[in-house]
This record gives structure tokens, sequence and C-alpha cells, in this order.
């Protein structure tokens, strides 16, 4: 992990300004509330260029945040010489055409997660970014939050003793049976950014990054809202995405891991996480999965026998970068960009990139082929 540094220090960017300019694709919420806020923060980034299928959502984002271009295409973003750097910011089924003409382009590259709709895409896109020698980065930003990387420093330096089990549990009230038309993206299965697409794909990957990959599991895939309402049009979509993950397995020392995630659930949603050791205890809550402004995390935990949890206070010098009144899902996103500007200026490696990618889409596949069989699977 790169070390902490002031925000002062990280550059990056290979042009007279020492920034990375980043052209972005997509105009949506996400990149309205948490990427172009989060690249604002960071002096190692400039924003020089957005696109959107809607030209009045880049033009809006354009004006409220300076962007110096308005690309009326995908193609005359990416070939923007001022632009070092291209972010996806589409939906999953948009993604590989932009990330392919970002390559193309010879463009560093950022997607978000979900990567792509299928393992066999991923692995396309992460093997022409090798040959074509660009530097890529996923939007699996979690890991790299404060609280992630506090807990597994605290289980590397001994707070738990050996680990034992992992408990995570992950819900969200708004993906229901009945949805706003801002999420009918959501819906179709084949898209692959479902509730289980998206969550497990975000809460998986930083908790592996934790605790590490199971060894062998059972995963239940269930779909529980067959039929999905588009609210403001009474749009009837039938689907088979799931809105249900049970897993169960074992971890490298016989530790033992379960988790379950699940949306529309209609009260008291957020995030459980429990870790126990032999020799501590770790929990870990938020009321919301997502990360609003004030829905940080709290970290509580014994180390001893037969103990009350205290609160345990996240070191500073965790806090990269810190924003009063940022929601904590779009700090953690902010963390990201600054650990591949550190990467970009110290030739370090922690940012996730389209590997990390592809591994959670075979991770994925795996569970799938677990459910459908009903069987337990080895990696």
């Amino acid at each position: 992990m790169l070390a902490d540094k002031t925000k002062n220090e990280i550059t990056g960017g290979g042009n007279s300004s020492g920034k990375i300019r980043v052209g972005i694709i997509g105009a949506g919420n996400w990149a309205n509330y948490g990427h172009i806020p989060s690249m604002l923060l960071l002096p190692g980034y400039e924003v020089v260029a957005i696109q959107s299928r809607r030209p009045e959502a880049a033009e809006a984002a354009a004006g409220k945040f300076g962007i110096k271009y308005v690309s009326g295409s995908v193609d005359e973003l990416v070939n923007n010489p001022e632009v070092d750097m291209v972010a996806v910011l589409t939906t999953a089924p948009q993604h590989e055409a932009g990330i392919r003409a970002a390559i193309a382009a010879g463009k560093d590259v950022y997607s978000e997660w979900p990567f792509t709709t299928s393992t066999q895409i991923a692995e396309e896109l992460l093997l022409l970014a090798k040959n074509t020698g660009v530097k890529h980065v996923i939007g699996l930003q979690r890991r790299l939050s404060p609280t992630n990387r506090y807990i597994a420093d605290l289980i590397r330096e001994g707070y738990i003793g050996k680990l034992r089990s992992v408990r995570l549990h992950v819900s969200m009230n708004y993906l229901q049976a009945i949805r706003t038309k801002s999420l009918r993206w959501t819906a179709p299965a084949d898209d692959f950014s479902h509730t289980i697409a998206i969550y497990a794909g975000h809460f998986l990957d930083a908790l592996f990054e934790t605790v590490g990959y199971p060894v062998s599991f059972f995963s239940e895939l269930v779909n529980q809202f067959p039929v999905v309402t588009i609210a403001e049009t009474g749009e009837r979509i039938e689907t088979t995405a799931p809105d249900q993950l049970v897993l169960s397995g074992r971890l490298i020392g016989d530790a033992v891991i379960s988790v379950h995630i699940e949306g529309g659930k209609r009260n008291n949603s957020g995030v459980q996480l429990d870790i126990t050791g032999d020799q501590g205890d770790l929990k870990i809550t938020n009321v919301s999965a997502f990360g609003g402004v004030g829905e940080d995390y709290l970290i509580e935990g014994a180390h001893g026998d037969n103990l009350p949890l205290e609160t345990l206070v996240i070191p500073d010098s965790y806090h990269w970068v810190q924003k009063p009144g940022m929601g904590s899902g779009a700090l953690e996103l902010t963390n990201l960009y600054y650990a591949f500007a550190a990467d970009i200026k110290n030739g370090t490696h922690d940012a996730p990139t389209f590997e990390d990618a592809v591994k959670m889409h075979k991770f994925f596949d795996l569970m799938n082929e677990s459910s459908t069989k009903g069987i337990s699977v080895t990696l």
C-alpha cells in the first residue's frame, strides 16, 4: 500500500501542467456527485472534457464545474490532444465501446464497475489494454477506503489474533420491485447491472482484499422480484436478475465466511460486518450501503476475552483526502483517484486495475455455477 502523503505531493500526469487531464464519457448522477467533485479535490487532476448521449447533461455539468470542452461524440473526446485519461462512466453495456475507443486513441482509461456484461469481454479488454500499454483502473474503490485499509492493518497486526470467522450483511432499500426510471438499467439480467452485480462486486472485492478470497464456497443467487415496475411509466420488466446472494465457505487457514447481500430491504438496511479471531473481535457498521453525507462507518472492537466492544477511531494517516460535507461513498472514490495518481508518479500498484475486474468477473461465474448446479466450488 502506498505510503501516506499529503495530497499536495500527488501530481502525476505527463504534460507541462503535471496534471492528469481527464475526459469523461457519461454525465449522470454519479459523475456529478462522485467523480468530478473527487477529481476537483485532487491537485493532480483536471477535468477538461465531457461527453454524454444527452448533450444537455454534458452542457450542464460543464457549466457547473467549469469543464473546458463539451465533446459531440466519444471519438471527439478520446482524440482530444488535451485528454490524457478517459473515465468511462456510462452503464455496463456501454463500457466496452468507450474503453475500446480510449485504448485505440492511446489514452489511459478508467471504467466503472460493473466492468462489462461478461467475463469474455472483460478478458478481451484487459488483453487489449496490456498490448497497447495504456494504464487502466477499475472503479472498485471500497478496498481503498480508510475504513477498509485500517481494518486490514488491524488484522495483519494481530488485533484479533488468528482469523476464525467473517460475516457480512449488505442491504439496500431502493432496489425493490417498484423502481424509479433512473434505476431502469438495473432490471435487465443481461446488462449485468443488477443489485448483486453492483453491490457484491464492490463489497466482495473490498472484503477479499482484507481477509483473502475463499478457497471453497457454496452460493445461492435468488430472484424474488421477477417483475420490476418503473414507477413513473408503469412499464413492467420481466427479469431473472438476482436480488439476493447468500454465500458460505472457507478461507485459507480454516476460517469460515458467510455473506448475505439483498436489495429491496424495507427497513434497517445498511452494512454489518463481524470479524472474529481467537484473541479478539471487530464489528463494522454503516446505516447505508451507498455512503451518503454523514453515513460513515463505525468500527468497534475488543482485544481479549468477554470484553465490551469499544469504538476504534481511524488514525488521521488513513485519511488521504478529507472534505466536510462530502459523502463517504464519494470520498472512497476520491481515495481511488488519489492512489492512481500516486501509482503513475511513483510506479506503485495500489489502485485496482482491469485485472482485478476480470478476477471479480470470474468469481461471479463461479457463484453462478455453484447456484445453478447446487454444488460447492473450489478456487
